[in-house]
Formats: structure tokens, C-alpha cells, sequence
């Protein structure tokens, strides 16, 4: 039998304390959305990357030690509660793993939690065994008018839904996947539907329930990449719910849209921006009469297509931590959008409609 190990006493002077594995191109919403400290609830205590200049440029920059293994930062730094895994996506899992079984912190994992299936399944095992928690970061839940638009499906506003539709149409030229040699690869990255769309496909799930089967085609259209630049996939969800998933960057000449949309019987909704940031359609038959300020109150007007959400985000973890509370996305909710990005790319290698409940055969991601 497996030993339980009982859940970690956290959180001294109601402040947690963060480190961060992965020094690349989004710690840095990462170490703002700890440094701004809002609410004095978090700290960012120390940082690192294999990579010793990325690690050194961050830690000067947020004027914190920097080390070149999370080895050598956590050992130094015992008072770390919280580890923010922010390397390649195909090394998420043996990061999280080692670092829960040797080291006991909390972790904070970017999507995708992980490439396979039962690597993310291992994570929510270990965490469990010893007693802290995962949390697998999807700020975009966080934003304005993504919040108030889950909160009328929650209301039941719409009546029956009908259909949901994202739209990720970003840019990323072969400049940004030459940056690094894992990205655009099958064993450590994925394609757009793994990386760039993975919020949106989340977000889908979120409004929409649970995917029943999926159709999917994609292609490598303006780039030098083993995956897939732009795709899309048919959705079928419980009760005739369809979904639709538009996802590419190869966007010219820079980002356009990160959209989600809503139809039901009683009205429609459709979210736009380049980062899911603005409401544009907030219509119902029987409107009442807050609906008429949801359209000038619900958006924001982010800097890029990360949006405000990570700072809403780690002020979650903070409150989960501090107050023993749900996390709102956590390992069990991080695998879902997982299992249904596996489901797209067995649709793509097997030309069929894939069901849900499959044991994949040909999906590539992770291997």
C-alpha cells in the first residue's frame, strides 16, 4: 500500500514564498505577478535555469539570487514553499516529480501540465502521496468578461447551448522556434494546439462540460517545424453541444485574435481580443437591466497575449495555500484539456472522429 505522507504545514505570517524553475520567455509574468505582492501575500525568494545567463538576467532584474539548478536553489533556500515549473513543456512531469519526492514543495506547473497522459497522471499521484498540491496555470480563466461569461452559463442564462467557437490566430515566425531547439518538437513541445491553444481549448471545456469525440486535420503551413502551425477540430460535447477550434500561428504579420464565443437558446456571447481581454456581444432575449454595462465593464486592454490573468492567478495559489482552500484549476482540472488535445492529434494521424474513452495509438505528443 501506498504511504501517505500527511499534507505540509504551510505558510508562516500568512506569506508564501516562490521559486522559479525556467528562466525563459514567461517567468517574467511570473515573477511580476509574485513581486507586485498585492495583497503581501507572496515573495519571490530565488530563481533558476540551466541556462546561467537566463537565470541571472532574471534574478538581477527581480533582485534575487539566481542558481543554474533548482538542486542548488532549493537546498540553499529552504524556506521556498511554492516551485513554479516553467521549463520545456516535455519536461514538466520529471521536474515536478523529483522535485515533490526530494524537496516536498508545492508546485505551480504552465501548461500543458505535461505531454502524456500518464506523466500528468504520476504528477497528481506523487503530489497526492506527499501531501502538497498542483496547480496547473490557465490564467486566461481569470480575465474579466471569461469570468462573467462562466458565470452566466453557471446561471443558466443561456438556456440550451448550442455551440462554442475559439479562435487563436497568432504569429510566430521560424525566428521564435529557432530560439530554442525543443520548441515545434513532438517529445518536448507540441504544436499550436499544445501550446499556443491550449488556454482556449481549456476555456472551452470550462464553459461547455465534458467532450464526447473530436474530428480533427492540421497542418505545417509557413514554418520548419515537426508539428503542426494551424489546425482545427470538431467537437462533440454531452447534450449536442458542438464545439469548434480554429488555432494557428501563422498569423501575418503579428497576433490578431484569442477569441471565445457562446450560442444558446436565450442568447449570445462573443469574447474577442488578441488574448480573450475583450467583450464584444453580450445579447439576450430578456435582457435585465445590469446587461446593458457588461459590454464597457467586462474588457481589459493587456500589453500582450498573456493577458493580466497570471497576477489573478498566484493570487489563487496564494489563497489555497493560505486558507486551505480549492484550488480553481487544479492537477485533476489541468488534465482535462490534456486528454482532449491527445484526442485532436489521434483525429489528425487516424483520419477518424475519435471518442474521448480511447486508448491512443498514434498521437506522437510526448514521444
Amino acid at each position: 500500500m501506498r504511504r501517505i505522507i500527511p499534507r505540509k504545514e504551510v505558510l508562516k505570517n500568512n506569506l508564501v514564498k516562490f521559486g522559479l524553475v525556467g528562466c525563459g520567455r514567461i517567468a517574467r509574468k511570473h515573477s511580476d505577478a509574485i513581486t507586485k505582492n498585492y495583497h503581501n501575500k507572496s515573495q519571490l525568494i530565488a530563481v533558476c535555469d540551466i541556462d546561467y545567463t537566463k537565470a541571472k538576467e532574471v534574478g538581477t532584474l527581480y533582485s534575487v539570487p539566481y542558481y543554474s539548478s533548482y538542486d542548488e536553489m532549493l537546498q540553499k533556500h529552504k524556506d521556498i514553499e511554492v516551485v513554479n515549473i516553467l521549463t520545456e513543456s516535455g519536461n514538466h512531469a520529471n521536474h515536478t516529480i523529483d522535485i515533490v519526492r526530494r524537496f516536498q514543495k508545492h508546485i505551480v506547473v504552465e501548461k500543458p501540465m505535461a505531454l502524456l497522459i500518464d506523466d500528468a497522471d504520476e504528477m497528481i499521484r506523487t503530489c497526492d502521496e506527499f501531501g502538497v498540491k498542483l496547480f496547473v496555470v490557465k490564467q486566461n480563466r481569470y480575465n474579466l468578461p471569461v469570468m462573467k461569461l462562466h458565470q452566466a452559463i453557471q446561471d443558466n442564462k443561456f438556456g440550451k447551448l448550442v455551440m462554442g467557437t475559439v479562435r487563436v490566430r497568432w504569429a510566430r515566425t521560424q525566428e521564435y522556434y529557432d530560439q530554442d531547439d525543443w520548441r515545434g518538437t513532438w517529445k518536448y513541445d507540441g504544436g499550436v494546439f499544445t501550446n499556443q491553444a491550449s488556454h482556449h481549448i481549456d476555456l472551452l471545456e470550462w464553459m461547455l462540460g465534458e467532450p464526447v469525440s473530436v474530428f480533427a486535420k492540421s497542418s505545417t503551413a509557413l514554418v520548419d517545424i515537426e508539428t503542426e502551425d494551424t489546425g482545427i477540430a470538431i467537437i462533440q460535447f454531452q447534450n449536442n453541444v458542438l464545439g469548434v477550434i480554429e488555432a494557428t500561428t501563422a498569423t501575418r504579420p503579428v497576433d490578431l485574435e484569442g477569441s471565445l464565443s457562446i450560442l444558446g437558446e436565450n442568447g449570445s456571447v462573443v469574447i474577442g481580443g488578441f488574448a480573450v481581454n475583450k467583450m464584444q456581444t453580450w445579447k439576450f432575449i430578456t435582457p435585465n437591466e445590469s446587461d446593458e454595462h457588461v459590454v464597457g465593464e467586462s474588457s481589459e486592454l493587456p500589453p500582450n497575449v498573456y493577458g493580466f490573468g497570471h497576477e489573478r492567478y498566484i493570487e489563487n495559489v496564494c489563497e489555497s495555500l493560505l486558507n486551505n482552500q480549492k484550488a480553481l484549476v487544479d492537477g485533476l482540472e489541468g488534465r482535462k484539456s490534456l486528454k482532449l488535445i491527445h484526442a485532436i492529434y489521434e483525429s489528425i494521424e487516424t483520419g477518424k472522429e475519435v471518442m474521448l474513452r480511447y486508448q491512443p495509438q498514434k498521437c506522437k505528443l510526448g514521444i
